[in-house]
């Protein structure tokens, strides 16, 4: 799926359905982890962990829900509403939650990959990947951050790849922070928005469709634009050529005839006869040339002999 970038202002509205959806859905799971189930026991029933792969594959969804401490809760919620709810006003409630899910797999996807061991929680990964759609729609549109710091969000975006990556390779865990699933959803969201859009796709099926079905069969002929007049009162053609003669004998001498032509096409020999016989409405017979003459009177002809 591939989205038009955009540098246009756009009023951020305070707040938009599937970001009041999402954040409701992860405070509410820690309001219970701090009431009345414990956070261990949250965390081991909704946290995504390799060993339980097989048995409780769902996890890898809803880990995103359910936070470490309340820290990770509301660092993870500033950033989705500060980011999310401009994003969801372009794509719409719909694709903006399928795009924020799909990001958090990513980055379940990619602790399995480096880190494997451990229990993953938190929506880390999948705010990565709205921050990254943010920052390829609006690279260079500055921001207060945290209401106190002018940056470019592309620069802050990119600081955080970065943090991620260095802490990944080098920090030996971090403290318990997920640098690799973070950095999962990051590129899962960038292809993401790098595949084709589906009106690509749509034009490719049709250049297809139109190509013969059979390797060795010659191409179907394609009929014309424009299919021949239905006159059935042929009289009349024949009453248009006898005038156009009469106006041609009282103008200048005839020219010499030209030389015979081929035989063309019934399509094009129709599109010739359409296009004199709107130049006679539209002008008059004394408007005609003396091919377009020679074409009445060809016409005249074939309508004969097809009534005899």
């Amino acid at each position: 799926m591939s989205y038009a970038y955009s540098d246009e202002q756009q009023e951020q509205p305070r707040m938009t359905a599937a970001v009041r959806w999402l954040m409701f859905a992860t405070v509410a799971v820690y309001f219970l982890q701090i009431t009345l189930i414990r956070p261990e026991d949250m965390q081991a029933a909704l946290g995504f962990a390799m060993r339980d792969l097989a048995s409780t594959w769902w996890r890898a969804f809803t880990y995103m829900f359910v936070h470490r401490d309340f820290w990770h809760l509301l660092g993870n919620m500033y950033m989705l509403w500060l980011f999310g709810r401009r994003l969801e006003t372009v794509w719409g409630a719909s694709k903006f939650t399928k795009y924020y899910v799909l990001c958090g797999l990513g980055g379940a996807i990619a602790h399995l990959f480096f880190v494997r061991g451990g229990t993953l929680v938190g929506g880390s990964a999948a705010v990565y990947g709205v921050m990254l759609a943010y920052a390829m729609m609006w690279k260079d549109e500055e921001m207060l951050f945290f209401g106190v710091f002018p940056i470019k969000v592309w620069h802050l975006v990119a600081a955080y790849a970065v943090v991620d990556l260095v802490l990944g390779l080098y920090g030996g865990g971090g403290g318990g922070v997920a640098h690799w699933a973070h950095l999962g959803g990051f590129v899962t969201g960038w292809l993401y928005l790098r595949v084709p859009p589906g009106q690509s796709l749509d034009r490719l099926r049709q250049r297809i469709a139109q190509a013969p079905d059979v390797p060795d069969e010659p191409p179907r002929a394609v009929p014309p634009r424009s299919l021949p007049r239905s006159r059935p009162e042929r009289q009349e053609v024949d009453d248009i050529v006898a005038r156009s003669k009469a106006v041609a004998a009282t103008k200048r001498p005839p020219l010499p005839t030209a030389p015979p032509r081929k035989p063309d096409k019934p399509a094009g020999r129709a599109e010739e006869l359409n296009m004199v016989l709107d130049k006679i409405s539209a002008k008059g017979l004394n408007s005609l040339t003396t091919e377009e003459r020679r074409v009445l009177e060809e016409a005249s002809k074939r309508l004969r002999t097809s009534r005899d």
